[in-house]
């Protein structure tokens, strides 16, 4: 299969790689920035164009268009001339399938891998699960297949409809992102006192290590679940010249009182 990258973005930098491993022709690299586009080509020994679309010159199997989710569907618009016959998938969670449809693409797919992704560290694919849509059953059937060239265990590889992968990136945004956001209001909390965050990561790790073995909510811990509440107003004290986090602290700690309340 020739597949071309449409975004050099940090999906796109762990997914190329990963399917030109698993023996994918990566035949060209698109991205809006030059030097982005050119790092990636670079690393993947492929051509890269950047710029306007319109530059876009291979004739591809599969564009995979790996883009930010605000610029995506105009992406799709641009794509779309001249290569009408041609299998379009985004990788966007919480963008629908229809996107491909109403520019009038109408082969238009969504491979969705659900982990959040950095230039710095590398992926491990046999971890990701993934989350396949199209508008045609043999373009679904051939995203599935690549996914699973990607991560050959079958449960990690699953049919999903555009209503569902909202809500499981809306579930991803707090599971993932407003998590590692309270990791990072953490460490300000430790820099004012003089500690580094490394003196948190047995911690960190120990509470995503019980997800394994415990449903969250009976997983959870602190003086919100223990109903502490002379803890918790000497917490927000010391929270009061930061009001923002405090409102933070104190919506936080009421939803796990409260989450508690319905458990029991």
């Amino acid at each position: 299969m020739k597949v071309a990258i449409i975004g050099a973005g940090r999906v796109a930098w762990n997914l190329a790689p990963a399917l030109q491993q698993s023996g994918v022709e990566v035949v060209e690299v698109w991205s809006k920035s030059r030097s982005s586009a050119e790092a990636l080509a670079h690393r993947l020994g492929c051509p890269f164009m950047w710029g306007a679309l319109d530059v876009v010159t291979c004739e591809a199997d599969l564009y995979v268009i790996a883009v930010k989710d605000a610029v995506l569907q105009d992406v799709i618009r641009q794509l779309h001339p001249g290569r009408e016959r041609a299998l379009m998938a985004h990788t966007a969670g919480s963008m629908p399938l229809a996107l491909f449809a109403d520019a009038g693409h109408e082969r238009g797919g969504v491979f969705y891998p659900m982990q959040t992704f950095s230039k710095e560290r590398e992926v491990d694919f046999s971890q990701v699960h993934f989350f396949i849509e199209a508008s045609r059953r043999e373009d679904e059937a051939s995203l599935m297949s690549l996914a699973l060239s990607l991560n050959d265990n079958e449960d990690f590889v699953h049919r999903s409809t555009s209503a569902t992968r909202r809500q499981l990136h809306l579930a991803a945004v707090f599971a993932c992102n407003f998590t590692n956001h309270c990791c990072a209001l953490a460490d300000g909390l430790l820099t004012d006192a003089g500690l580094d965050f490394q003196v948190l990561l047995p911690l960190v790790e120990e509470t995503v290590a019980k997800l394994h073995q415990l449903p969250p909510a009976e997983a959870q811990t602190g003086p919100a679940a223990r109903r502490d509440e002379n803890v918790m107003g000497l917490q927000r004290a010391m929270l009061a010249n930061r009001p923002d986090l405090q409102r933070i602290y104190t919506l936080l700690s009421s939803s796990i009182m409260n989450l508690e309340r319905v458990k029991n």
